[in-house]
């Protein structure tokens, strides 16, 4: 109740955690280059809450949001916020793995002065419904006295601040049984001024959640479900009118596949209306799967509705790798179709690449990349180490079967090994996954991609910065370019907890010499990229270069390819011919099936992130 006639309030500060690096300091930039979703969505449930006096007439609720890829996370400010208002608490949102040390680093304090703390996201809510919950983290959370969130957040928030305002959070509030609808439901959002903190100011919403697909690396299906659920066009028009009177004007849809969703056209239609006949100004990031182009005027109305940029879940070249991990949905065979018709659209397409599934070498990784980038038009090639993530169906499999995988969740990133592999040592794992990055990333490939760009009307500078981005990302700064930023900072005392403080005449000089020397590494490699670009602005043949990954597919490419060029893509490709000859009604002759050694199944301790969703929750 209000004393005295004043109103009451409650503190409500929302924690986006970063993760360490391999020195233990906080990832944390400048200007970051993802932003969160998870963040934004807990944001729109806690404003509707608080404009809707959830906890009573008389009681305010403050919310603050901090995404600490982009913004320092002071504990001692937060307390002193939480304990001068008359009840609150901190949530610390979207937890994914790799993020859980740095999230028990933050919440100790917090619990040492007796602030209210709650952990929800995708490592929580993935070892509560694939291990019943059987996991050193969690347990050691609850033992702090920390409150677990598992499930979303949408018609269940409100039980958690009413329950936090009376002193009595609950040990676990566990939904994943039971996940809500979002049609209807508050809409992602973030103030501008905490968008802006983001490279480009992009902000993000999901238009959907769940799949219907059985990858076995993946933790969507077992965290959001296999039920298809969606925003109505109506939603996303309120989301996109919303940010754009803020000044923001950039969105990420961040659903794993927004051409699974239902509803795309009706999406589409309207974003196409809002920019054609209101002429409105936005534009858009989109994931998708690699058969999106069979949806008829599907990629044609992602040009005219604004997307600029395209993530595609490539994940490898390999059938047995892709039937290994579950993945059938993606055919070999569609692979330069689907690509060519992005490029026809002028945009720019990002596809991730899984290194380490089970017949992996290090030289069929190093032939693999090769005909990539002979045969497939993919502008920017971002690669993973295969990783079993908890939540995911292979990280159960491996848990309860006992095989070694690295305690350390930190490491759970993708870009750190975690397990072992069954024809590579760490070390030539390692190797290749390095070798990756530099046999695609080097000036005569650079060179390729620019031109392609190019001669398709994509943007060529947008491209240029990108795979300087890329590039720079993983050769100078030692991070993936999903995790990347603008300026690198680094504070003495944001450290893990396990390593020492370094002394301040250590500390200061190194950081600076590191920041220094950086900037001028990426200076350095922005021009001699530019060097190249400028070169092919002025080539008068420009817009007729072709090579073979432009030329328009034809059926004799099976027998040409070097893609097509080994026993397991033969195998797929005439089993593919026989289906289709079914489907048209002819008499193909028998095929015999695939051996156990043409489709691989997982080797235990194998699981796949398709991890350009993870950095984005």
């Amino acid at each position: 109740m209000s004393v005295g006639g004043q109103r009451r309030r409650f503190c409500l500060v929302l924690v986006k955690p970063s993760h360490y690096d391999d020195d233990g300091y906080v990832i944390q930039w400048y200007r970051s280059a993802i932003p969160s979703n998870s963040l934004a969505a807990v944001y729109g449930i806690a404003k509707e809450l608080a404009d809707g006096q959830v906890l009573g007439p008389d009681t305010d609720i403050d919310i603050h949001a901090i995404d600490e890829t982009n913004s320092r996370v002071r504990i001692d400010r937060i307390a002193t916020m939480v304990k001068a208002a008359d009840a609150g608490m901190v949530m610390m949102v979207g937890v994914q793995s790799n993020q859980v040390p740095r999230t028990l680093d933050l919440s100790r304090p917090l619990r040492a002065q007796g602030i209210q703390v709650g952990i929800g996201g995708f490592h929580m809510s993935g070892v509560i419904s694939m291990l019943d919950g059987n996991d050193k983290a969690l347990r050691d959370a609850q033992a702090l006295g920390i409150s677990i969130f598992a499930g979303e957040a949408e018609g269940r928030l409100g039980e958690v601040l009413i329950d936090a305002d009376k002193g009595t959070l609950k040990p676990l509030y566990n939904f994943m049984n039971d996940l809500p609808g979002i049609e209807g439901a508050p809409i992602p959002l973030l103030k501008r001024e905490r968008v802006r903190r983001t490279a480009g100011a992009v902000t993000s919403f999901d238009a959907g959640r769940g799949c219907p697909y059985q990858c076995s690396f993946c933790t969507i299906i077992n965290v959001q479900g296999r039920k298809s659920r969606r925003r109505s066009p109506d939603d996303i028009e309120e989301i996109v009118r919303v940010n754009v009177a803020q000044g923001l004007n950039r969105f990420f849809i961040t659903d794993d596949n927004f051409a699974r969703n239902k509803d795309w056209e009706a999406i589409l239609d309207r974003l196409i209306y809002l920019r054609e006949v209101e002429r409105m100004k936005f534009g858009l990031i989109i994931q998708v799967d690699t058969l999106c182009h069979k949806l008829p005027n599907f990629i044609d109305k992602c040009r005219r509705a604004g997307v600029r940029r395209v993530f595609i879940g490539l994940e490898n070249i390999n059938p047995a790798n892709l039937m290994s991990a579950k993945k059938r949905q993606n055919k070999i065979t569609e692979y330069r179709k689907m690509l060519l018709a992005w490029k026809r659209a002028a945009i720019i397409t990002y596809a991730g690449y899984i290194l380490g599934f089970p017949n992996d070498t290090y030289e069929s990784i190093a032939h693999d990349i090769e005909v990539i980038k002979k045969e497939l038009p993919v502008d920017l090639l971002e690669f993973f180490y295969l990783t079993p993530l908890p939540g995911s169906e292979d990280h159960q499999r491996l848990f309860r079967a006992g095989v070694p995988m690295d305690e350390d969740l930190n490491r759970y990133d993708l870009y750190h090994i975690t397990t072992g592999h069954p024809k590579m040592s760490r070390e030539e794992w390692a190797r290749a996954y390095q070798m990756a990055w530099d046999n695609y990333y080097t000036p005569e490939h650079v060179e390729t991609i620019l031109r392609r760009a190019v001669a398709t009307r994509a943007s060529g500078g947008n491209t240029l910065f990108l795979v300087t981005w890329f590039k720079g990302c993983t050769h100078i700064e030692n991070v993936h370019p999903l995790e990347g930023g603008f300026l690198r900072m680094k504070f003495r005392h944001d450290r893990r907890s396990e390593l020492p403080i370094e002394p301040v005449w250590k500390f200061y000089p190194k950081y600076w010499f590191e920041t220094v020397s950086k900037q001028v590494q990426w200076v350095s490699m922005y021009l001699r990229l530019r060097w190249i670009y400028l070169a092919i602005k002025r080539d008068p043949n420009k817009r007729a270069y072709t090579d073979v990954a432009l030329t328009e597919p034809k059926d004799e490419d099976v027998d040409n390819l070097e893609m097509f060029r080994n026993e397991k893509a033969q195998a797929f490709v005439s089993q593919r011919r026989r289906l289709d000859g079914i489907a048209h009604g002819e008499h193909a002759p028998p095929v015999a099936p695939a051996t156990a050694d043409e489709v691989a199944t997982v080797a235990p301790g194998q699981a796949s992130p398709d991890a350009k969703r993870a950095a984005v929750r």
